[in-house]
């Protein structure tokens, strides 16, 4: 479970991420990871390059994995997520070669 006390975010060992605007690969220990498509239309797209530049500023990427993604209308509840609501962590970004 991700606990971050006072917003600190542990790293995840053997982890990393890879973000790019058609997919983003999250890899860990062994034969686990999974591949997520980036944006499919344009408006997302825009949002998802923004995100892929920031995670590149930023060194790596906040990952979690939740049971329920929240509904358009519903907002996140951050404070829950990050008291043991989800499993995750910081994840370093690989750098293209």
């Amino acid at each position: 479970m991700l606990y971050a006390p006072e917003g600190r975010v542990p790293g995840c060992a053997g982890w990393s991420v890879v973000a790019k605007a058609t997919l983003c690969v999250v890899d860990g220990p062994g034969d686990v990871g999974c591949v997520m498509p980036g944006g499919l239309s344009a408006e997302e797209f825009e949002h998802v390059v923004e995100w892929c530049e920031a995670v590149e500023r930023a060194g790596g990427a906040v990952v979690m994995s939740v049971d329920v993604l929240p509904g358009e209308a519903e907002t996140v509840d951050w404070a829950a997520l990050l008291d043991g609501g989800a499993r995750g962590g910081f994840m370093p970004a690989l750098a293209a070669s």
